[in-house]
Protein backbone atom coordinates (compact mmCIF):
# COMPACT_ATOMS: atom_id res chain seq x y z
CA UNK A 1 0.00 0.00 0.00
CA UNK A 2 1.02 4.06 -0.44
CA UNK A 3 2.49 5.59 1.98
CA UNK A 4 2.10 9.17 2.96
CA UNK A 5 5.18 10.83 3.42
CA UNK A 6 5.91 14.22 4.98
CA UNK A 7 9.14 15.35 3.06
CA UNK A 8 9.92 19.04 4.46
CA UNK A 9 13.28 20.81 5.19
CA UNK A 10 12.78 22.18 8.63
CA UNK A 11 15.33 24.49 10.75
CA UNK A 12 16.77 23.48 14.15
CA UNK A 13 13.97 24.66 16.08
CA UNK A 14 11.15 23.32 14.02
CA UNK A 15 10.41 26.08 11.16
CA UNK A 16 9.41 25.11 8.02
CA UNK A 17 9.59 29.09 6.85
CA UNK A 18 9.28 32.47 8.05
CA UNK A 19 6.34 34.14 9.70
CA UNK A 20 4.94 35.57 6.66
CA UNK A 21 5.36 32.14 4.53
CA UNK A 22 7.48 33.42 1.85
CA UNK A 23 10.13 30.49 0.04
CA UNK A 24 13.14 30.70 2.46
CA UNK A 25 15.26 29.55 -0.32
CA UNK A 26 13.57 31.80 -2.71
CA UNK A 27 14.99 35.56 -3.79
CA UNK A 28 15.63 37.20 -0.10
CA UNK A 29 15.11 33.99 1.67
CA UNK A 30 17.04 32.82 4.52
CA UNK A 31 17.71 29.40 3.72
CA UNK A 32 21.20 27.98 3.11
CA UNK A 33 21.46 26.23 -0.01
CA UNK A 34 24.39 24.55 -0.31
CA UNK A 35 26.22 22.89 -3.46
CA UNK A 36 26.11 19.17 -1.64
CA UNK A 37 22.67 19.76 -0.32
CA UNK A 38 21.33 20.01 -3.97
CA UNK A 39 23.90 17.17 -5.28
CA UNK A 40 22.27 14.84 -2.48
CA UNK A 41 18.94 16.13 -3.58
CA UNK A 42 19.74 15.29 -7.41
CA UNK A 43 20.95 11.94 -6.63
CA UNK A 44 18.09 10.65 -4.35
CA UNK A 45 15.41 13.04 -4.43
CA UNK A 46 15.27 14.07 -8.26
CA UNK A 47 10.98 14.02 -8.43
CA UNK A 48 11.09 16.36 -5.69
CA UNK A 49 12.86 19.48 -7.40
CA UNK A 50 10.27 21.79 -9.23
CA UNK A 51 10.16 21.85 -13.13
CA UNK A 52 12.21 24.90 -13.35
CA UNK A 53 15.06 23.44 -11.33
CA UNK A 54 14.72 20.11 -12.98
CA UNK A 55 15.23 22.18 -16.36
CA UNK A 56 18.42 24.31 -15.15
CA UNK A 57 20.11 21.28 -13.73
CA UNK A 58 19.39 18.82 -16.75
CA UNK A 59 17.58 16.38 -14.27
CA UNK A 60 15.84 14.10 -16.34
CA UNK A 61 15.77 11.07 -13.38
CA UNK A 62 11.93 9.92 -12.94
CA UNK A 63 12.57 9.47 -9.11
CA UNK A 64 11.80 5.92 -7.42
CA UNK A 65 10.08 7.35 -3.76
CA UNK A 66 6.77 9.31 -5.40
CA UNK A 67 4.71 10.37 -8.20
CA UNK A 68 1.90 12.25 -6.47
CA UNK A 69 2.33 15.48 -4.50
CA UNK A 70 0.12 17.25 -2.30
CA UNK A 71 0.19 20.86 -1.36
CA UNK A 72 -2.28 23.10 0.43
CA UNK A 73 -3.63 26.40 -0.99
CA UNK A 74 -0.57 28.56 0.83
CA UNK A 75 2.11 26.72 -0.67
CA UNK A 76 1.12 26.46 -4.13
CA UNK A 77 0.50 30.27 -3.94
CA UNK A 78 4.24 30.71 -3.80
CA UNK A 79 4.81 29.13 -6.76
CA UNK A 80 1.72 31.03 -8.16
CA UNK A 81 3.21 34.57 -7.35
CA UNK A 82 6.29 33.84 -9.22
CA UNK A 83 4.43 32.52 -12.18
CA UNK A 84 5.03 28.75 -11.98
CA UNK A 85 1.47 27.50 -12.39
CA UNK A 86 2.60 23.77 -12.03
CA UNK A 87 6.13 23.23 -10.27
CA UNK A 88 5.83 19.56 -10.32
CA UNK A 89 4.28 18.77 -13.71
CA UNK A 90 6.29 15.30 -13.76
CA UNK A 91 4.23 14.51 -10.96
CA UNK A 92 0.39 13.96 -10.07
CA UNK A 93 0.05 17.48 -8.71
CA UNK A 94 -3.55 18.20 -6.04
CA UNK A 95 -4.08 21.08 -4.37
CA UNK A 96 -6.39 21.40 -1.75
CA UNK A 97 -8.15 24.36 -1.72
CA UNK A 98 -11.84 25.64 -1.01
CA UNK A 99 -11.24 29.38 -2.14
CA UNK A 100 -9.86 28.20 -5.87
CA UNK A 101 -12.56 27.28 -8.27
CA UNK A 102 -10.55 26.90 -11.43
CA UNK A 103 -7.35 25.60 -11.41
CA UNK A 104 -4.61 28.00 -13.23
CA UNK A 105 -2.95 25.09 -14.50
CA UNK A 106 -4.59 21.91 -16.31
CA UNK A 107 -2.21 19.17 -15.28
CA UNK A 108 -3.15 20.55 -11.47
CA UNK A 109 -6.27 19.02 -9.54
CA UNK A 110 -7.68 21.14 -7.38
CA UNK A 111 -9.50 19.25 -3.93
CA UNK A 112 -12.03 20.57 -1.97
CA UNK A 113 -13.08 17.73 -0.42
CA UNK A 114 -11.67 16.51 3.03
CA UNK A 115 -7.59 15.67 2.58
CA UNK A 116 -8.04 12.56 4.88
CA UNK A 117 -10.46 10.97 2.94
CA UNK A 118 -8.68 11.86 -0.30
CA UNK A 119 -5.64 10.59 1.04
CA UNK A 120 -6.74 7.18 2.33
CA UNK A 121 -8.28 6.82 -1.56
CA UNK A 122 -4.81 7.80 -2.82
CA UNK A 123 -3.83 5.22 -0.67
CA UNK A 124 -5.96 2.46 -2.01
CA UNK A 125 -4.77 3.04 -5.63
CA UNK A 126 -1.69 1.69 -6.94
CA UNK A 127 1.61 3.40 -7.58
CA UNK A 128 4.22 5.44 -5.45
CA UNK A 129 4.28 6.80 -2.15
CA UNK A 130 2.44 10.39 -1.98
CA UNK A 131 5.03 13.32 -1.41
CA UNK A 132 3.05 15.64 1.16
CA UNK A 133 4.96 18.95 0.27
CA UNK A 134 3.31 21.47 2.91
CA UNK A 135 1.97 23.49 4.69
CA UNK A 136 1.91 23.44 7.71
CA UNK A 137 -2.11 23.84 7.88
CA UNK A 138 -2.28 20.67 5.36
CA UNK A 139 0.48 19.03 7.48
CA UNK A 140 -1.94 19.22 10.29
CA UNK A 141 -4.84 18.03 8.51
CA UNK A 142 -3.16 14.98 7.47
CA UNK A 143 -1.47 14.60 10.84
CA UNK A 144 -3.24 10.98 11.80
CA UNK A 145 -2.43 9.88 7.97
CA UNK A 146 1.03 10.24 7.72
CA UNK A 147 3.31 7.44 7.25
CA UNK A 148 6.69 8.20 7.10
CA UNK A 149 8.69 11.93 7.32
CA UNK A 150 11.85 12.79 5.55
CA UNK A 151 13.16 16.34 7.05
CA UNK A 152 15.37 18.11 5.43
CA UNK A 153 17.22 19.65 8.58
CA UNK A 154 19.14 23.21 7.72
CA UNK A 155 22.09 23.73 10.17
CA UNK A 156 19.97 27.15 10.97
CA UNK A 157 18.01 28.59 13.31
CA UNK A 158 15.70 31.73 13.21
CA UNK A 159 13.56 31.89 16.50
CA UNK A 160 9.97 32.15 14.98
CA UNK A 161 7.70 31.24 11.65
CA UNK A 162 6.05 28.38 10.46
CA UNK A 163 6.05 25.30 12.24
CA UNK A 164 5.98 21.74 10.81
CA UNK A 165 2.74 21.53 11.94
CA UNK A 166 0.08 24.56 12.31
CA UNK A 167 -0.12 25.94 15.73
CA UNK A 168 -3.75 24.62 15.80
CA UNK A 169 -2.55 21.33 15.86
CA UNK A 170 -4.36 18.90 18.32
CA UNK A 171 -2.10 18.11 21.28
CA UNK A 172 -1.32 13.88 19.87
CA UNK A 173 2.05 12.40 20.84
CA UNK A 174 3.47 10.26 18.24
CA UNK A 175 6.56 8.11 18.32
CA UNK A 176 8.40 7.48 14.99
CA UNK A 177 11.98 5.52 14.76
CA UNK A 178 14.77 6.52 12.73
CA UNK A 179 15.27 4.01 9.60
CA UNK A 180 17.92 6.15 7.15
CA UNK A 181 20.35 9.24 8.03
CA UNK A 182 22.48 10.84 6.21
CA UNK A 183 24.80 13.60 7.20
CA UNK A 184 26.31 16.39 4.63
CA UNK A 185 29.88 18.15 5.03
CA UNK A 186 27.89 21.59 5.02
CA UNK A 187 25.83 20.55 8.13
CA UNK A 188 22.23 19.38 6.72
CA UNK A 189 21.10 16.35 7.85
CA UNK A 190 18.32 14.36 6.11
CA UNK A 191 16.38 11.67 8.21
CA UNK A 192 14.17 9.26 7.53
CA UNK A 193 11.25 8.07 9.99
CA UNK A 194 8.34 5.93 10.18
CA UNK A 195 5.94 5.82 12.78
CA UNK A 196 6.29 3.46 15.20
CA UNK A 197 4.01 0.26 14.99
CA UNK A 198 2.91 1.64 11.50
Amino acid sequence: MRRLVYYIATTLDGFIAGPDGADPTGPGGFWPVPEDYIAHLVAEYPETLPGPAREALSVTAEGTRFDTVLEGRKSYGIGLAAGVTDAYPHLRHLVFSRTLKESPDPRVELVADDPVETVRELKRQEGKDIWLLGGAGLAESLYGEIDALILKVGPLTVGNGIPLFSREAAFDPRTWELVDHTVLKSGALFLTYTRAGG
